[in-house]
């Protein structure tokens, strides 16, 4: 086994993603989402005047905060996409899709993932990564042809697209971890778990 028996793993997210990523790396982990209103807390940040780095590690820092799992440390992440200063949400439907996709072609934007990691009511561990990434000038037909083949997955993320799909054509370059764009930094994440002994070293 490459993860002692104790303590366990919880994962404070409803990500089908998250999960797997963690779960193909050999993690034994369970998700139990928590319930935050993710669009208040933005809200919030935004009259405070917070950049998307620091909202993005707050609504990290607050799932984690808010799941209760007694002596498990949980781990929970969040992710921010910020073009020119606008941030972006996961498109309510298709139009929306394509609307956001049409303000960021030929733009670059950035994706800010946090990840936090706290245990019985104590903050151990958060880390912030960020993904660089260029859309190139598509064509309204490639668009709609691509909205066509991926349906209602563009709904799914915040950018309108997975990387792991057909979403890598929108793309001119690409600078950043793989993990870090799905939203869950992995390498520093496991650096961090076996250096608290959850892993093997």
């Amino acid at each position: 086994m490459m993860q002692v028996e104790r303590p366990r793993l919880v994962l404070a997210s409803g990500s089908a993603t998250r999960l797997a990523l963690l779960r193909d790396a050999g993690i034994v982990v369970e998700a139990r989402p928590v319930d935050l209103d993710e669009g208040s807390v933005k809200q919030a940040a935004r009259i405070e005047e917070a950049d998307a780095r620091d909202t993005a590690l707050l609504l990290a820092d607050l799932k984690a905060r808010r799941c209760v799992a007694a002596g498990a440390v949980v781990i929970a992440a969040d992710q921010m996409l910020e073009c020119e200063g606008v941030w972006f949400d996961k498109p309510v439907d298709r139009a929306a899709a394509r609307a956001q996709l049409l303000e960021l072609r030929g733009q670059t934007h950035f994706l800010h993932s946090a990840v936090c990691c706290w245990r019985d009511g104590e903050r151990l561990w958060q880390h912030l990564a960020t993904a660089r990434l260029q859309m190139r000038d598509f064509s309204e037909a490639f668009l709609d042809a691509y909205l066509d083949a991926e349906g209602e997955r563009v709904l799914g993320s915040v950018g309108a697209y997975r990387l792991e799909g057909p979403g890598v054509q929108l793309f001119e370059r690409i600078d950043g971890d793989h993990s870090t764009i799905l939203g869950l930094p992995l390498l520093p994440l496991l650096k961090f778990l076996r250096g608290l002994d959850v892993l093997r070293r």
